[in-house]
């Protein structure tokens, strides 16, 4: 979810209509909406015909303003809490802020990575706490619909978000999302401790033009992968809202996806909630242009089956104006405002709010829990176990902590610890270095270095050099010697990306209002103005370069390289770099060259390296490379070459790649692991705790080869393990133990409703180790992830392991019968301990439907092809239906057609320009069964019915139809 920049800032002073509801209002006589022992139903039947018009409208905005003559309080949809309570600041009564530092988990990818549902759940019911301590603290600011977790499936690593999410993979993502979800609703029957909403539905993965991008899903993909990881918690009752995406699928921008109102609500066992993104629904008249007012667009959201309006931050007025014009116009009634009201109370029903004192268990909920000690420990343990072991030649991994007394600890991410976007603020920061050294005690000293170069930029027209001032203010160019004032430590995020810390306060530079400052503690900020480039010139000179976010906008304006002003002020006043102020470079102290000798004499070197989660992707930035850092990359180089016992810890959030090129015997992978990311890797480094971490996604060995980050077909693309077919780098599922295991042949039987599966896993090493157990399912060439497993094994112990999938689970779409369907056979199943190293496909029979050939003498709907080429999904009408989008060249393959000697095509076609649909046998070039003409329309909702007579042709056939111009084709068919 995008907010504005001002949005922090604008929650703490909401007051007027947000003020809690007065105690005198609350002593009045009980009324039947505050008795628990009446059906819910009726308490919110009873609470709706109390509301007047504008109190049932109030309702709808994010922020429910209180209704005082009732007793009822503000409440507030959305609280950002994907591993943490997120955007813990508050202010006190005099406005100054007041930090309110929630415990910080790992990132989600980093979670994920622990294939351990019973931790996550466990990290869920420490975040729901924490939620509820907060919110105890602050009602206005932080409410009780928590926005997490998000379950978009991770299908490209340059997808800016991949650390919001848990995997490529739908099941595993399914059962993680239950597990967190499931902990921040908390175990009570009656209530909930907070309420999870799954984000963001649906086809969502890239950032570039998300608001306008459509994503194009044939229905095989978008039934059997991207609508399952919002079906399974949504099934399992571990969900009670779903926010829709900012994107299109299909041609209709989610945020009016009739979905909302129907399959999310069919899926869930209970009632949800379905909650904008922020500003999504002003989208629908602005970028988006889907309809011409804002009461004509909030109103089909509402029909859609939008229930809460995430816009124009705590300004309820305007989605209220909106709604008042719809309803006058005729474009909604009332009872479409009651209907959304009634999800929306029912959440808040759900969460006690109306009940007595005394009912809830988690009412009594303190701010006390907040970042308690156990709470400590469990990210300690979360942090432990997503710890991914990538290589291990020559067992250079655990150290032994009697032979290496002496550890440099060395990379830019080696003492410092990075927030991002949805983080909270860390209570206290654990680095690698720290980690380390506390590790090895009195007994060992750590050596360390950042590994990046300290320079000096001369203003080469002056000699005068840039000057920061100790305390936070703007850059200067001053003396013409430089001395600690005249230092910038220089960090390379790749892509050309860099940051400058100003020695003179350990502050980053930063673009304000024109001038450049150094006032910032890391990186951060939607715009992120700590983004730089050092651009070298031909003459061997250097520019600088702003690089934050913002200059994509189109009101940013032309200025984006740095001069030196009459009075000496560095400013981002010119438009390119011939206008630009010329600097000479000069490295006074070299990171590589401190690194090495930080490393030369140690009996290990680790060096940390990874990336800034606000500069190598985030929210509204895509990565264009997965490559690591080019100065990062030399340092290891350097390092291992001065210490060839050296090992790597890769600290970031997405696959990387590169690895397959460097030599180093150890690497290790964590996440932004949150406050005890240090303490983490130590305790893996050590040997303390076996890394038991697994990927949840494809590491390829480059980004040559991947697709457009806009191509969701990832059966034509050949994206995650489901569909790949080259040899990745890692694949989906890997990572290694300090210990060995040996598994057995599996066991395969259909038992019942489910197929279970069983193999006997040996740990065959010398010491305890854990192990995760996969199966895997194959129908029609396809791979799935079915089950899973965690195994802890004593030295030589063995254990069977069991596994199961129900047979309903083995169904996927069938886009002839649209709907999914079991198939009939032998379905063939392996274990392994990734997605590439699987034993021999043990076959099980399973009952269900045989395949018969296609009939399209009814009318089909045209998105239900077999193949294509050259055309997308689009919208029918704005409310409901897809077409195929087709141009000139493009064709669509419907399998194993048996024909009876049709003799009429007819089809629902729309197009602005005259064209032709042609129908063919076998291939989009083979016999011609006839051409129909299509009119133009006039307008792409516009549908006609076209016909043409076709030859007589019997049998089997693959049929084709090409397109010789644009159409839109909604249905046809063959008769």
């Amino acid at each position: 979810m995008r907010q504005s920049p001002l949005r922090r800032a604008l929650v703490p002073v909401v007051t007027a209509t947000l003020l809690l509801a007065p105690a005198s209002a609350l002593a009045a006589a009980p009324m039947p909406f505050r008795d628990p022992s009446l059906p819910l139903a009726t308490r919110i039947d009873d609470l709706l015909s109390r509301l007047t018009a504008d109190e049932k409208i109030s309702l709808l905005h994010q922020y429910e303003p209180a209704i005082p003559r009732l007793g009822i309080g503000v409440f507030k949809t959305g609280t950002e809490a994907l591993h943490g309570v997120a955007w813990s600041t508050d202010y006190d009564a005099n406005g100054a802020v007041v930090k309110a530092d929630g415990t910080v988990f790992p990132q989600a990818i980093g979670l994920a990575s622990t294939w351990d549902p019973a931790l996550v759940k466990q990290v869920g019911a420490a975040v729901g706490q924490e939620a509820r301590g907060f919110n105890a603290r602050n009602p206005t600011l932080w409410g009780l619909n928590l926005w997490a977790p998000v379950v978009n499936l991770l299908r490209d690593p340059r997808w800016g978000r991949n650390e919001e999410g848990y995997s490529e993979d739908p099941h595993l993502t399914g059962e993680l999302a239950t597990a967190y979800g499931r902990g921040i609703q908390g175990d009570d029957p009656r209530y909930l401790q907070a309420a999870p909403t799954l984000k963001h539905y649906l086809a969502y993965n890239n950032e570039v033009d998300r608001d306008t991008s459509n994503s194009s899903v044939p229905p095989k993909i978008l039934h059997d992968y991207d609508e399952q990881a919002f079906k399974i918690p949504l099934q399992n009752g571990a969900a009670n809202a779903v926010m829709p995406s900012y994107n299109l699928v299909n041609g209709r921008p989610n945020t009016v996806s009739p979905d909302l109102g129907g399959l999310l609500r069919k899926w869930a066992p209970q009632d949800i909630a379905v909650v904008s993104d922020a500003g999504a629904p002003s989208n629908l008249v602005n970028s988006e242009k889907y309809y011409t007012t804002k009461a004509e667009a909030d109103a089909a959201a509402i029909k859609a089956g939008l229930d809460s309006f995430t816009d124009n931050d705590t300004n309820g007025s305007i989605t209220v104006a909106a709604v008042k014009e719809a309803l006058g116009k005729g474009l909604l009634t009332m009872a479409d405002v009651e209907k959304a009201d009634r999800h929306l109370l029912s959440l808040r029903f759900r969460l006690g709010e109306f009940d007595p004192p005394g009912r809830n268990p988690y009412a009594d909920i303190t701010p006390a829990v907040i970042n308690s000690p156990g709470h400590q420990a469990l990210a300690r343990k979360a942090a432990d176990e997503q710890v991914v072991l990538l290589r291990n030649n020559a067992n250079a991994l655990p150290l032994d902590a009697a032979r290496n007394k002496k550890v440099a600890v060395v990379g830019p991410l080696s003492d410092t610890l990075y927030e991002d976007w949805y983080s909270g603020a860390m209570p206290y920061r654990v680095t690698p270095k720290q980690g380390i050294a506390g590790r090895l005690g009195a007994s060992g000293t750590v050596t360390s270095s950042e590994g990046v170069d300290r320079i000096a930029l001369k203003d080469l027209a002056t000699g005068r050099y840039l000057t920061a001032p100790g305390t936070a203010g703007k850059v200067t160019a001053g003396p013409t010697t430089a001395g600690t004032a005249e230092s910038f430590d220089v960090y390379d995020w790749g892509a050309g990306k860099n940051t400058l810390r100003a020695a003179a306060n350990g502050k980053f530079l930063g673009y304000s209002g024109g001038a450049l400052v150094n006032d910032a503690d890391q990186p951060s900020g939607w715009f992120v103005q700590q983004q730089l480039k050092l651009d070298a010139q031909p003459d061997g000179s250097y520019v600088l370069e702003y690089a934050g976010n913002e200059v994509a906008e189109p009101w940013f304006g032309p200025n984006r390289f740095a001069v030196v002003g009459a009075d000496g002020t560095l400013t981002i006043s010119a438009p390119d770099a011939a206008h630009a102020t010329k600097f000479g470079r000069e490295v006074l102290t070299s990171g590589v060259g401190s690194a090495v000798a930080a490393a030369k004499d140690a009996d290990t070197a680790v060096v940390v390296v990874g990336s800034m989660p606000f500069i190598n992707g985030r929210e509204a930035n895509d990565r264009t490379s997965t490559e690591l850092a080019p100065a990062q990359r030399a340092l290891i180089e350097a390092v291992q070459k001065a210490n060839p016992h050296t090992v790597v810890v890769v600290e970031n959030s997405y696959p990387t790649t590169g690895w397959d090129t460097l030599s180093v015997p150890g690497i290790v992978w964590t996440s932004h692991a949150g406050q005890e990311t240090g303490h983490a890797v130590a305790d893996v480094l050590f040997g303390d705790v076996d890394p038991a971490g697994r990927l949840t996604q494809t590491w390829y060995a480059a980004d040559a080869g991947l697709p457009s980050i806009l191509d969701y077909d990832i059966a034509k693309t050949g994206m995650t393990y489901q569909y790949y077919r080259g040899k990745p780098l890692y694949p989906f599922g890997y990572g290694l133990s300090y210990t060995s295991f040996r598994y057995g042949a599996p066991r395969a039987a259909r038992v019942g409703s489910a197929v279970e599966v069983s193999v006997d896993v040996t740990n065959t090493g010398g010491r305890t180790g854990t192990d995760v157990v996969q199966l895997y399912s194959k129908e029609s060439g396809v791979q799935r992830l079915r089950d899973f497993a965690r195994v802890t094994l004593a030295p030589h112990e063995t254990r069977a392991v069991r596994l199961s999938v129900p047979v309903a689970d083995l169904a996927t779409w069938d886009v002839a019968q649209e709907r999914s369907v079991v198939a009939a056979g032998l379905h063939e199943f392996s274990v392994g301990r990734n997605a590439a190293e699987l034993s021999a496909p043990q076959p099980v029979y399973v009952p269900g439907e045989r395949s018969t050939p296609r009939d399209l003498s009814r009318p089909t709907q045209a998105q239900n092809f077999d193949d294509y080429s050259g055309t997308t999904l689009t919208d029918t009408a704005k409310t409901s239906g897809t077409s195929v989008a087709a141009v000139a060249g493009s064709w669509l393959a419907f399998r194993n057609v048996a024909l009876y000697g049709p003799t009429r095509f007819t089809a629902s076609v729309s197009t602005v320009e005259p064209a032709h649909v042609t129908v063919h046998l076998d291939s989009p070039a083979g016999r011609v069964l006839g051409t129909a003409a299509v009119p133009a329309t006039g307008d792409r909702y516009a549908y006609t019915t076209v016909t043409a007579d076709l030859a007589k042709a019997a049998g089997r056939h693959d049929v084709y139809l090409t397109f010789d111009g644009p159409v839109n084709l909604a249905t046809f068919s063959l008769r």
